[in-house]
């Protein structure tokens, strides 16, 4: 086994603590590795797969003989290889008689050996066949497209896991948020037979379509290739529920809220004062006039009042003047 030593360095701590398991995973990695013997197109094929992953991959053009990923006992190296570089993907070719142009595509858990599946490649054609503009090809750290052609993708079991493991493999980092303009290519899989799938990668060009959403063009930039499905190994149910366990999701206590017994979930509200003192009002409002036109009622009413007062007392006056 591959025995990790205790960090004595700050770097080596945070290299440990990138590797650690998370809620939120880092981008799959690949390993690609050649086999005892393999063939020119078998090579041009791992080249266009390192390319298609670069940045996410790491290739190892030493032959490696011993390792038989179906076979027991032939995982180790490819588990501690696996180990070492960090990578959760690998894809394994290798040349014989009995099957020429084979590619093995396996998902790691834990690093030990998750799951295989087995492809031999057919009419292969590599980017360097395709004529295009080099304006439309795709840059790195770009999103894909899917498209996943034939009712064999529902129906067998042999495509149907072919096809977790082809999203596994060239998918990339996951993202929340995505632009459009990163949208620029789109690997296109059509099921033929139970066991055959037309492989092709294409870019996406956006064209004006008189409405907000544009009209949408395939140009193809390979590689292409028929892969033909040759065997493939489940997960083993033990290691499937493993693998398929959560983390912890963090949970977060809402502010001001409280329980009753009586009233049940009650909630606090915080209103900042509105000040609505310091407000510009208009003079306009028909509430200000109403109460002009009242204020102004109650000066006459208090001048008539007044007036009447005083000419009463006046008429007293008077009264008293003229009494003998």
């Amino acid at each position: 086994m591959y025995k990790v030593k205790t960090p004595k360095t700050h770097k080596a701590k945070q290299a440990l603590d990138d590797r650690a398991p998370k809620l939120v995973e880092n981008a799959k990695k690949t390993l690609i590795l050649h086999g005892t013997r393999t063939s020119a197109v078998l090579n041009d094929v791992l080249t266009q797969i390192y390319r298609l992953k670069k940045g996410h991959a790491m290739r190892y053009s030493k032959r490696n003989e011993n390792i038989r990923p179906f076979e027991s006992g032939g995982e180790t190296s490819l588990e501690f290889l696996s180990l070492k570089t960090d990578c959760s993907l690998f894809v394994f070719g290798s040349h014989t008689k009995k099957r020429p142009n084979n590619l093995v595509l396996g998902r790691m858990f834990d690093h030990h050996i998750y799951d295989l599946v087995e492809v031999g490649v057919e009419n292969f054609n590599a980017m360097e066949s395709f004529s295009f503009d080099k304006k439309i090809a795709p840059q790195m750290g770009s999103k894909p497209f899917f498209a996943f052609i034939g009712e064999e993708f529902q129906n067998s079991e042999e495509l149907k896991h072919f096809k977790e493991v082809l999203l596994d493999l060239f998918r990339g980092e996951e993202v929340e948020k995505l632009n459009l303009a990163g949208v620029d290519r789109a690997f296109v899989c059509a099921a033929v037979s139970s066991n055959t799938v037309i492989f092709t990668h294409c870019a996406i060009r956006l064209k004006r379509s008189g409405t907000t959403v544009p009209r949408i063009e395939l140009v193809e930039i390979g590689p292409s290739m028929d892969l033909v499905v040759r065997r493939h190994r489940l997960p083993n149910p033990s290691l499937l529920k493993e693998a398929m366990k959560t983390g912890p999701t963090p949970h977060k206590k809402p502010k001001n809220v409280v329980r009753d017994v009586v009233h049940g979930k009650l909630g606090k509200i915080y209103v900042p004062d509105q000040k609505a003192g310091n407000l510009p009002l208009s003079s306009d409002v028909k509430g200000l006039k109403r109460e002009r036109r009242e204020a102004k009622a109650n000066v006459k009413a208090n001048a008539k009042a007044k007036d009447a007062s005083s000419a009463d007392r006046s008429s007293k006056k008077q009264k008293t003047s003229q009494a003998p």
